[in-house]
Formats: C-alpha cells, sequence, structure tokens
C-alpha cells in the first residue's frame, strides 16, 4: 500500500482545495501546510504559505529581491525552512498525516526542504500533498518512489480523487 498520495495537475485544477477538503475532514489528525495566492485587485502577486495551525509566511512575491525566481516572484527560503519545514518536523514527530503542499519549483530550491521530503517518504508515515505536474529531475524522482501514489486531478474528476483519498485515509483516522 502507498504511504503517499501525491497530487498533479495543471494549475488552476483544484488541487489545493482537495487538500484542503481533506484537512476538514481530518481536523486535528494532520499537520503540515499549504500554499495560497496572494493577490492584489485580482492580480496574482505572490504566495503564502500557510500552516495548519495557523502560521503563515510569504513565500514568494514580485517585490521580493531573491536569486531564487520562478516565473516574476521572488522567493523566500527562509520563510519555507523557518515556517514550514517545522510544521512538517511537527507531524512526523505527532504521528500525523504529513500535508504538503507543494512540492513545486518554488520549494525545492531549498536543500532543507528536499532532505525532509525524502525523509518523511522513507518513513512510511501518510503523506497527502501536491507535486509538480511539469519534468523537473528531482520531483521525477519522487513521483517514480514506490510508496508514492500520483493521482493527476483534472477539473472533472475531483469526487473521485475526493473518494479515494478518504477511503485511503480511512485506516489512520479510527
Amino acid at each position: 500500500m502507498h504511504s503517499a498520495y501525491l497530487l498533479t495537475g495543471k494549475p488552476g485544477t483544484g488541487k489545493t482545495s482537495l487538500i484542503r477538503q481533506v484537512v476538514n475532514d481530518l481536523k486535528d489528525k494532520a499537520d503540515g501546510f499549504y500554499t495560497e495566492e496572494i493577490s492584489t485587485g485580482g492580480i496574482r502577486q505572490g504566495f503564502r504559505l500557510v500552516t495548519l495551525t495557523g502560521e503563515s509566511a510569504v513565500l514568494a512575491h514580485v517585490d521580493i529581491k531573491s536569486p531564487c525566481r520562478v516565473s516574476k516572484y521572488g522567493v523566500d527560503i527562509r520563510a519555507l525552512e523557518e515556517t514550514g519545514i517545522p510544521a512538517l518536523q511537527r507531524a512526523c514527530r505527532e504521528g500525523k498525516v504529513i500535508v504538503i503542499d507543494e512540492i513545486g519549483k518554488m520549494e525545492i530550491f531549498s536543500d532543507k526542504f528536499r532532505q525532509i521530503v525524502l525523509d518523511i517518504l522513507e518513513s512510511q508515515q501518510k503523506v497527502l500533498g501536491t507535486i509538480m505536474l511539469k519534468s523537473d529531475p528531482w520531483a521525477d524522482i519522487i513521483k517514480q518512489k514506490p510508496q508514492v501514489k500520483l493521482l493527476f486531478v483534472t477539473r472533472n474528476n475531483h469526487t473521485q480523487i475526493l473518494t479515494e483519498i478518504r477511503y485511503w485515509l480511512a485506516a489512520f483516522q479510527r
């Protein structure tokens, strides 16, 4: 049986929305983080990392000056390492479902993030996350790990994906 379910798909297909629905079901049995857009006047300005305990940090923004860049966004690796990684470590220690939204271009700039993802996958703890669709040498290794089940999300298969994730997690929730 797979210990990690990773959602992938094109931007805007609702991967994070699915994660948040499942997290709602799990209540205090999950920890980790998700990302959300920062918008001003309907224009995306960046991305915020939000832990399941309510902490947040700006992960990427058009105004961040950083050598780590994805498109027009400067990436603040420190925000990920000081807010996101501790949430993942806490989930591991407490034996909770580990939520990682997402394993993407911005996050994999961090060596510490890449290492904790590998450690978590090797631990066989339950992981629910999202991973970039586009090919990337490191992300492709994660996608091919035997403990990972990759679920391709479209706008039309949310109910099916949600049902499959809930079934997978049912044993953990008891």
